[in-house]
C-alpha cells in the first residue's frame, strides 16, 4: 500500500483493494441550502502601510498572493481570490509617536488633522492596496476602527490605557466622529476609486486584554455607547445618500453574544441588545442600514475540541431565535492553541494551516458564518499574518543581505526594495494556501450544501462530515452552478472518501491540493468522477471542484 501514500496524478483509486477498505461517501444534499457566503477577508493591519511603499515588484507579488484569481500555464492559482479586503481607518497614533504610548509597529496615521482640515496623503500604503486588490477582481470592501480619532477621544490617546470599561470617546463628539467616519470614506472612494461596503466602528468593544495597556489602538464600549454611535453614524450616512452598511459588533468572544465573558452585562448580551425589540435602549433592528447581520471573533473558543463544536452551536441558536446572520469576522493564533504551541513564531507549515482550517470549518458547519475573515494578511515571527514579513534587520541577521526570500511553493520570493523607508521580504505559508481551499473556489453568492455521509455498509455516518482528528468535508454550489467540496485530512493516516452523484450524470472534479509534501499549495492534482474513491493523504486539504 506504500505507493497509495499519496494521490496519483489523476487520483484515481478505484481498485478493489482499496474499494474494499474503509471508505466514506459524501453525497451533497441539494435539496438543503443552508448559509449563503458572502466572503472571504483578511486585514491590512498594520503591515500594508509598510509593504505598500516598498519597490512595485514586492507590492505586485503580495497583492497576487493575497487577491489572483488567475492560474499560470499549468493550472496552479497564483492567489486565493480574496473576496472582501478590510481596511484599517486610523485613529492617529502615529503623528503622536513616542507619546501615544503605543508600539512603534502598531501605530496608525488619521486622515483627520487637528486643525479639522484632512491630509489625503495619508494611509498612502494602505490606500495602494486597496487599489491593487480592486485591480485584481476584489469588489467588496470593509472599513474598520479600532479607535475614534485622537482628537475625539476623553484621553486624547488612541489606546484605552486601562481607563474602564466605557468608550473613549468625548460626550460632546460623538457627532464629530459619523462626520468623520462619511467623510474619509467618501473621500477616499473619490479619489482612489474605492466603495466601501460595510463600515465597522466599534472592535472588540467587550475584550479586556486591549484595555489594561497600551498595545495598539483600541477602546472598550457599552451596548448603549454603540447603539449611540451608530445611530448617529446610519443618520451621516443617509443625510449624505451613503449606501455603506454598518457592521457590529466585533465581539471579542463568541461567548460575549449570548452572554456576558469576563465583563458585565453592559458589554455582553449583544445578540438580544441589538435585536431584541424589547431592549429600547439598544435596539438596532430598524436603524437605515443596518443589516441584520452581526461580527464576532473566533478568539479563545477553539480549545478543547468540544468547545470548538459546542459554542459554534450555541451561536448558531442563539442568531436563529433573533434571525439574524453572521460573519466570523476575526482570528489569529493566541496562547490557549496549545496544541500548535501557541501563537509566538511563525510557522510556514500545514500544523498551523490544518488547526486553522478545522477552525474555519466548524465556523462554517456549525456557527452558519455566511463570512471568515483572518487577521492580517501580513505579520511578523507571530502566527497572525497569512503571509511572513521580514524588515531588512530580520535578513542581514538571517545572512540574507540580498532580501531574496524562497517561498514554499519553491518558487523565488520576492526582493527586498530599496527607498528611503526600510524595506525588507514577504513570504508565503502554508496557512495562505490553506485558507486559498476555501476562498479561492467558494466564490461570494455560494451557497453551502448539507451531506449525508455513509459508510461502506451504506449505512449513514451522524456527523460523518466532521471528524476534527480526522475527515471534515463542507460543499457548495456557486452562482456559476459550479459545486466545491472541501475536505480536510487532520490524521497521520491518509483517508478515502467517494462523491456520490447529485443526479443521473456523474460530475468530473478537478483537485486541488495543499500540503507539506513537494511544496503542493492548492496545486492541481488531476481529476476525477463522481462515485470513484479518492486517497486523502495524511495532514492535508483537497478542494474538489466540479465542471459548470
Amino acid at each position: 500500500m506504500k505507493k497509495w501514500t499519496y494521490l496519483l496524478p489523476a487520483a484515481l483509486l478505484s481498485s478493489s483493494l482499496l474499494q474494499a477498505q474503509n471508505t466514506l461517501t459524501y453525497r451533497i444534499d441539494t435539496t438543503q441550502p443552508q448559509q449563503t457566503i458572502d466572503c472571504f477577508s483578511a486585514s491590512d493591519a498594520w503591515s500594508m502601510n509598510r509593504i505598500g511603499l516598498w519597490a512595485d515588484s514586492v507590492q505586485q507579488q503580495v497583492a497576487d498572493w493575497l487577491f489572483s484569481q488567475q492560474n499560470d500555464d499549468k493550472g496552479q492559482p497564483l492567489g486565493i481570490g480574496l473576496s472582501m479586503w478590510r481596511f484599517n481607518l486610523g485613529a492617529g497614533s502615529a503623528e503622536q509617536g513616542e507619546a501615544a504610548q503605543i508600539n512603534r509597529s502598531t501605530r496608525t496615521e488619521c486622515l483627520l488633522n487637528a486643525d479639522g482640515t484632512y491630509d489625503w496623503t495619508k494611509q498612502a500604503g494602505q490606500r495602494n492596496f486597496l487599489r491593487l486588490a480592486k485591480e485584481r477582481g476584489v469588489d467588496q470592501f470593509l472599513a474598520f476602527l479600532n479607535s475614534p480619532p485622537v482628537y475625539f477621544t476623553q484621553n486624547g490617546l488612541a489606546t484605552n490605557t486601562g481607563r474602564g470599561g466605557t468608550y473613549n470617546l468625548k460626550e460632546d463628539c460623538y457627532d464629530d466622529f459619523a462626520r468623520f467616519i462619511a467623510t474619509a470614506l467618501q473621500g477616499i472612494e473619490e479619489r482612489d476609486g474605492i466603495h466601501f461596503n460595510y463600515i465597522s466602528p466599534v472592535n472588540e468593544p467587550d475584550g479586556h486584554w486591549n484595555w489594561l495597556g497600551p498595545k495598539q489602538e483600541g477602546t472598550p464600549a457599552t451596548d448603549r455607547e454603540i447603539a449611540r454611535a451608530i445611530r448617529l453614524i446610519s443618520k451621516e450616512f443617509v443625510d449624505r445618500g451613503m449606501t455603506t452598511q454598518i457592521i457590529l459588533p466585533e465581539a471579542s468572544d463568541y461567548r460575549c453574544m449570548w452572554g456576558t465573558h469576563q465583563t458585565d452585562w453592559q458589554r455582553g448580551y449583544h445578540i438580544p441588545a441589538f435585536f431584541c425589540p424589547d431592549s429600547t435602549a439598544t435596539y438596532l433592528g430598524d436603524t437605515p442600514l443596518v443589516p441584520r447581520l452581526m461580527a464576532a471573533h473566533s478568539y479563545w473558543t477553539t480549545t478543547p475540541l468540544n468547545n470548538l463544536r459546542g459554542f459554534r452551536e450555541r451561536l448558531r441558536k442563539e442568531m436563529e431565535r433573533f434571525d439574524v446572520d453572521f460573519w466570523q469576522s476575526e482570528i489569529c493564533i493566541m496562547g490557549n492553541d496549545e496544541e500548535i504551541g501557541g501563537g509566538g513564531g511563525y510557522d510556514f507549515t500545514m500544523k498551523t494551516a490544518l488547526y486553522v482550517a478545522r477552525v474555519i470549518h466548524h465556523d462554517l458547519r456549525f456557527a452558519n458564518a455566511r463570512s471568515w475573515q483572518w487577521w492580517r494578511a501580513v505579520g511578523g515571527d507571530y502566527k497572525d499574518g497569512l503571509l511572513r514579513e521580514y524588515s531588512q534587520r530580520e535578513l542581514r541577521r538571517a545572512g540574507r543581505n540580498e532580501g531574496r526570500t524562497r517561498g514554499d511553493n519553491g518558487r523565488s520570493g520576492i526582493e527586498s526594495a530599496t527607498s528611503s523607508e526600510e524595506t525588507g521580504a514577504v513570504r508565503d505559508s502554508k496557512l495562505l494556501w490553506a485558507l486559498g481551499n476555501y476562498s479561492r473556489f467558494i466564490r461570494p453568492k455560494a451557497v453551502r450544501l448539507a451531506i449525508e455521509t455513509r459508510d461502506k455498509q451504506n449505512r449513514v455516518v451522524a456527523d460523518g462530515d466532521t471528524d476534527p482528528t480526522g475527515l471534515m468535508a463542507t460543499a457548495y454550489r456557486n452562482a456559476d452552478g459550479s459545486l466545491v467540496m472541501v475536505v480536510i485530512n487532520y490524521a497521520n493516516a491518509a483517508g478515502r472518501v467517494q462523491i456520490a452523484p447529485t443526479g443521473t450524470a456523474k460530475e468530473t472534479w478537478k483537485m486541488f491540493r495543499t500540503s507539506d509534501e513537494n511544496n503542493e499549495h492548492i496545486t492541481p492534482v488531476g481529476s476525477v468522477r463522481s462515485g470513484k474513491v479518492v486517497e486523502i493523504p495524511a495532514r492535508s486539504i483537497v478542494t474538489l471542484v466540479s465542471a459548470k
